[in-house]
């Protein structure tokens, strides 16, 4: 992965830059939309900035070569700095002693977890945006296996189910019924086997009154973790659904 050290640059400052990490890497220019060509090791370099802040150069050339040994792994690093602003001049920003991203980029993972934050937080505000963001991200950085995206990945996933089942519940209690259960149903679609997704799509059929949906959901789950893990659904999902029909 490359990354350069940031020359200094004049005139007019750099145009603006958009860093999609969300179904795949893609640097582009705002002015033009034309896309940065960057090597392996660049868009490593950009990802991880962008994804854990600024970080000296230790710290990064031990997390993208760790197999290698610490004056080659840094040597590694100046080359992908050096052919980074190559590429697109500031994007990586060294003045400060750590390296970060260049003031002018801006990611969708930003974006992303702005709007999960929101939701989270109980605003009731831009609810129809928020559905509309969380339904349509793609998975961090797809057939990329590093240890630390994969950790990435996974916080990204949880903290989108989390918002999706939290924008489901303030749906359905702003008697927004569609869309609560399509929030609901995209949470169970990410994730098959988690129990408090499923609970969401029930909590909106019962919220309609469509206490057959609402069991016929709950046996299909049962029937799935019966035959992948071999175990119940929880009392607490069991005694939702007998409450509903007694």
């Amino acid at each position: 992965m490359a990354v350069t050290e940031c020359p200094a640059v004049c005139g007019d400052a750099p145009p603006a830059l958009r860093l999609r990490l969300l179904g795949g890497f893609h640097l582009s220019r705002d002015e033009g939309g034309g896309q940065v060509g960057v090597s392996a090791s660049g868009q490593q370099l950009l990802a991880l900035l962008g994804l854990r802040g600024p970080a000296t150069r230790s710290v990064l050339a031990g997390t993208l070569w760790p197999d290698v040994v610490e004056e080659r792994a840094r040597a590694c690093l100046r080359t992908a700095i050096w052919r980074l602003n190559e590429a697109s001049p500031a994007v990586v920003d060294a003045r400060s002693g750590a390296l970060a991203l260049g003031g002018h980029v801006r990611m969708d993972i930003q974006d992303f977890t702005a709007t999960a934050h929101h939701v989270l937080a109980a605003s009731a505000e831009g609810t129809g945006a928020a559905c509309s963001s969380l339904m349509g991200m793609g998975e961090l950085l797809p057939g990329w296996y590093q240890d630390w995206v994969v950790f990435e990945r996974e916080r990204l996933h949880q903290l989108r189910l989390h918002a999706l089942e939290a924008l489901s519940a303030r749906l359905v209690a702003q008697e927004q019924y569609a869309p609560a259960l399509e929030a609901a149903l995209e949470s169970t679609r990410i994730d098959p086997l988690r129990e408090s997704a499923h609970r969401a799509v029930v909590t909106v059929h019962l919220a309609e009154n469509n206490l057959a949906d609402a069991v016929r959901h709950f046996k299909v789950f049962r029937k799935l973790l019966r035959t992948e893990l071999g175990i119940e659904p929880s009392k607490q999902f069991l005694t939702m659904v007998r409450h509903a029909l007694a």
